[in-house]
């Protein structure tokens, strides 16, 4: 977005006598200059960055130990939130960051790979983003954004339910929840496909030098550049797929890391939590959530396992370092354009980090799964096939229980990075207010000065859950609004409602206790002390408002078939 500056060459007759008549008496006449017409300000630009499956502490903001200057540039020049939460698995998150609605009334009550015959035809668990929602690319469209999307969509297959479709114009997108970086698209299982679409249309093939996160990278620089000439703001969500298993990094950055994660998993898990608590985002007497028991603790696997397994961290931290690196491309071009003080600046995660296994995937089959080669020497390049796991999940949500896929804290506890177009009133600090992600579109639309609406295109949308949170984010304000903390949670038939401190949480066994557990989060954030018992006025509240909250969106609750 170019400010063309208008000079003056010279006057035309009329306009010098005008001029010297004003400044008759006056004396000296280089004192008299003609007064510029005020110009309306230009709205701010809005930049959201969404990355794939990171944990709460690998950046460098949260204490972790991966190289990301970029991010800790954004994070001294904004605010930086300590208990932003967003939903245990990703098309959910994004479900509700484009709506500002709970999932269930969005379309994905499950993730679209997940409908089950009791789902069908109904609006809450379409599998992709419905119209009975304003989709955030739409509203600021209609508000005078050039509005663009580079990355992962995953909420939605078809033309009719691509991004194109629903508010952006220019886009170039992965379909699917993941797959392959390189360009030989493997999907994450044999029944996937991976379908990239370039405004809306299916793309042939990928470049041979094709690295999803550079090349999204390179999409969005090339929209801003055609987008200069009309001085328009715009709204670009550069959703990375980084660093969603499989765990793919160009070789020399994998190299950075070698013998980095050597220690283990449980030695990294305590190193994150102390840097945690060194900067001030869990209580100095906070523990880790222990060790799960299908993870070996690091000293008992043998020096092979060990190898292969820091190999795989070193890995995923060179897909985070390169992930900074594409972000500081962008940071530059934006200030060699004059537009990065008047851009709007969002980074987090989608939910925790992924301790699943590739085995989880639907349809999934060894045969798959024993075609790639997974040597130490090929683990992270062409042609491997390598995840996180549980141990290195665990380090990485520390000292949250569990990671991706559940409602507990380290499914859906996630950073954000927030810089405000202008100045902040106190950049660099850590702001400790609940956040939830139904409140980030309210609050861009309040950015770019657009209502919520009502409708869109001719169609009646619902009205909006989330608030807008902008003096937060500003730093004008140390709390969100009254109420911000009250939100509830299903997925997949695990349950939870947080209001404040208090959180109540569902899993059947084994993965919880069959009933519903109740922890203060407050000196509790391991949810280690299941307070039921202790509290059951308390429990009766929590359970009573998530029976309401299952009334409100229409949560299905279907009881989970539990093999015995």
């Amino acid at each position: 977005m170019h400010r063309r500056e208008r000079t003056l060459k010279g006057f035309a007759a009329p306009s010098a006598i005008v001029l010297l008549a004003l400044c008759a008496g006056l004396a000296s006449m280089a004192s008299c200059k003609p007064t510029a017409t005020p110009q309306p300000a230009k709205p701010p630009n809005i930049l959201l960055i969404v990355a794939d499956d990171l944990g709460f502490s690998d950046i460098g903001p949260y204490g972790g130990e991966i190289s990301t200057p970029a991010l800790d540039q954004l994070a001294n020049e904004g605010v930086l939130l300590s208990n932003f939460h967003v939903l245990p698995t990703c098309s959910p998150t994004r479900s509700v960051l484009l709506s500002g609605m709970d999932n269930h009334r969005a379309g994905l009550g499950t993730m679209g790979e997940f409908v089950t015959p009791e789902m069908e035809g109904i609006p809450g668990y379409a599998g992709y983003l419905n119209f009975e929602v304003a989709a955030l690319p739409e509203v600021l469209r209609q508000a005078g954004y050039h509005t663009y999307m580079a990355g992962k969509w995953h909420l939605g297959s078809e033309e009719e339910t691509s991004p194109h479709a629903r508010g952006f114009e220019e886009t170039f997108v992965l379909l699917q929840g993941g797959g392959s970086h390189w360009n030989d698209r493997k999907p994450l299982c044999p029944p996937e496909t991976m379908v990239y679409r370039r405004n809306g249309k299916e793309v042939d093939s990928l470049p041979q030098d094709f690295y999803s996160s550079r090349y999204y990278t390179d999409r969005l620089l090339e929209w801003f550049e055609q987008g200069r000439s009309d001085d328009k703001p715009f709204f670009a969500y550069l959703s990375y797929t980084a660093p969603h298993d499989p765990l793919h990094a160009p070789k020399e950055y994998i190299a950075k890391y070698n013998g980095k994660y050597d220690q283990g998993w449980d030695s990294l898990r305590q190193t994150r939590l102390d840097g945690l608590k060194k900067l001030g985002m869990v209580p100095s007497a906070a523990v880790p959530f222990p060790r799960l028991p299908n993870v070996k603790a690091w000293d008992e696997l043998s020096t092979e396992e060990r190898a292969l397994a820091s190999r795989d961290m070193e890995v995923y931290a060179a897909m985070v370092d390169y992930m900074d690196e594409q972000i500081a491309r962008v940071f530059g071009y934006l200030k060699e354009i004059d537009e990065y003080d008047n851009t709007m600046i969002l980074f987090m995660s989608d939910n925790g980090a992924n301790g699943s296994l590739p085995t989880a995937y639907p349809g999934q089959t060894e045969e798959y799964l024993d075609s790639f080669d997974n040597s130490l020497d090929n683990r992270g390049l062409p042609g491997s096939y390598i995840e996180m796991g549980p141990g290195w999940a665990q380090a990485s949500m520390s000292p949250s229980r569990m990671f991706k896929a559940y409602p507990t804290e380290g499914g859906i506890k996630a950073p954000l990075l927030v810089k405000v177009a202008g100045k902040p009133a106190q950049p660099g600090m850590v702001n400790q207010s609940f956040v939830h992600v139904r409140d980030i579109m309210p609050t861009l639309l309040d950015v770019a000065g657009a209502a919520k609406p009502d409708a869109i295109d001719g169609r009646e949308v619902l009205p909006m859950q989330g608030q807008s949170v902008l003096d937060l984010f500003a730093g004008k304000s140390e709390k969100s609004y009254a109420g911000a903390s009250r939100v509830g949670y299903e997925l997949f038939s695990f349950k939870a409602f947080i209001d404040g401190n208090w959180k109540i949480v569902w899993m059947p066994k084994p993965l919880g206790t069959g009933e519903w557990e109740l922890f203060d989060l407050s000196n509790d954030p391991a949810e280690l002390h299941d307070l039921s018992n202790e509290q059951p006025e308390t429990l009766r509240e929590m359970v009573a408002l998530w029976n309401q909250y299952k009334k409100d969106n229409g949560v299905l609750d279907i009881v989970p078939r539990v093999p015995k």
